[in-house]
């Protein structure tokens, strides 16, 4: 029962929050990702906003908004805000590069939050006017995505994370989705639903941090279509390739292939550490790695690869690694337990190379810890396969 009135209080939290993304109790969003859907080049330069809301009971400056690259620009607001008001960043993508999908990141620096928050604006850019068939390959009967697989993310503890992503119609007649087997922590709905006939709606999903999952973790929903599920036929639009955490290779996900029956939403959850103070953080964990890279050499197909990573925690407090992701099913990982100040352990990987192709080999492995200095580290496996 206990637990079944958390995920309610959960899920309760994530559906209050659609459209409020809150950050270190100081500041609150309206939106993190911005999707512009289906653009054509000749629709020259895009807009768009996301308000910045001061919660706090302090002055709130946004002094500095990085754009990702030179085909956005990026204008804020500059003076402060006081507790209560509301600010704007405003974004405009040139739509001059050619028609591609984008995800373009803004990362923006405010005088209260010590940690910069990224926001994202996305979309296709094409040449010339598509068919909904083209713009959106994947259907589940006669519901329409451009991929099953969506990036929510990174995402830390306390938050929820929300964000949209557009969807079709592909028949003639009014479609009214639903959702089925939903994951803990997941939140999804479509507007306008019922999506007209030939139209396109937003698909907002918000996804709700929980200390039970850590690193990268994918949140599943069957849709549902005019009460009948169907399966996935086609392939998905190749999307461009995201910055900062975002760019984690996740694999691809059976569940989510051709022929699959759930939308997938990928998260990437780590601590927050946003309410420490400089004491705080300078008395947690510090893990110091030997080396950050094992190389194997070169090797034969199917000669076992065993990795070890020494290190020492030379902070004032445990080390704990919460959860160690691999972008390789290929790899098994031995996670040590909380190793104390002072004291060394090691982390132990397995790479079975059965059956491996000749070539150059690169695993990436990704820790998510409690160390405030270090709360994401790489470890890399590489070597060559004769």
């Amino acid at each position: 029962m206990k637990r079944i009135l958390f995920w309610a209080a959960v899920l309760l939290t994530a559906f209050n929050s659609l459209g409020q993304n809150r950050f270190g109790g100081v500041v609150e969003f309206d939106k993190t990702v911005h999707d512009f859907g289906d653009i054509l080049q000749s629709d020259g330069p895009v807009s768009c906003s996301y308000s910045v809301k001061n919660i706090s009971n302090e002055p709130l400056v946004i002094y500095n908004v990085v754009s990702s690259c030179g085909c956005t620009d990026v204008k804020w607001t500059k003076e402060p805000l006081r507790p209560g008001a509301v600010g704007t960043v405003t974004a405009t993508y040139k739509n001059d590069e050619g028609g591609y999908p984008f995800d373009k990141t803004l990362t923006v620096y405010l005088n209260a939050v010590k940690q910069p928050i990224v926001l994202h604006l996305r979309g296709v850019s094409h040449v010339k006017k598509l068919s909904l068939e083209e713009r959106y390959p994947v259907r589940f009967g006669n519901l329409g995505v451009k991929n099953p697989a969506v990036k929510v993310g990174n995402l830390s503890q306390g938050e929820v994370k929300t964000g949209e992503t557009t969807v079709a119609n592909l028949g003639r007649k009014a479609l009214k989705i639903t959702f089925e087997e939903v994951s803990d922590g997941l939140t999804l709905t479509v507007s306008p639903n019922p999506i007209p006939g030939r139209g396109t709606a937003k698909l907002h999903y918000a996804v709700a941090a929980s200390r039970e999952r850590w690193g990268r973790n994918t949140y599943y929903a069957v849709p549902v279509m005019d009460g009948k599920r169907s399966v996935s036929t086609g392939k998905p639009v190749p999307p461009e390739a995201a910055a900062g955490g975002d760019a984690i290779l996740i694999g691809e996900d059976p569940l989510l292939a051709e022929g699959g029956k759930v939308l997938g939403f990928t998260a990437y959850t780590k601590e927050n550490f946003s309410v420490l103070t400089p004491a705080e953080r300078a008395n947690g964990s510090q893990p110091f790695f030997d080396e950050s890279t094992f190389s194997f050499g070169k090797i034969k197909a199917g000669t076992p690869v065993e990795a070890v990573f020494p290190f020492k925690n030379k902070g004032k407090a445990a080390f704990v690694i919460y959860k160690a992701d691999v972008e390789s099913r290929r790899v098994k990982v031995t996670v040590p337990g909380a190793v104390n100040p002072g004291a060394s352990g090691k982390l132990k990987a397995s790479l079975d190379t059965s059956g491996m192709p000749s070539g150059e080999v690169l695993v990436i492995l990704t820790l998510t810890t409690n160390s405030p200095l270090r709360p994401m580290v790489n470890l890399f496996i590489s070597g060559w396969i004769e």
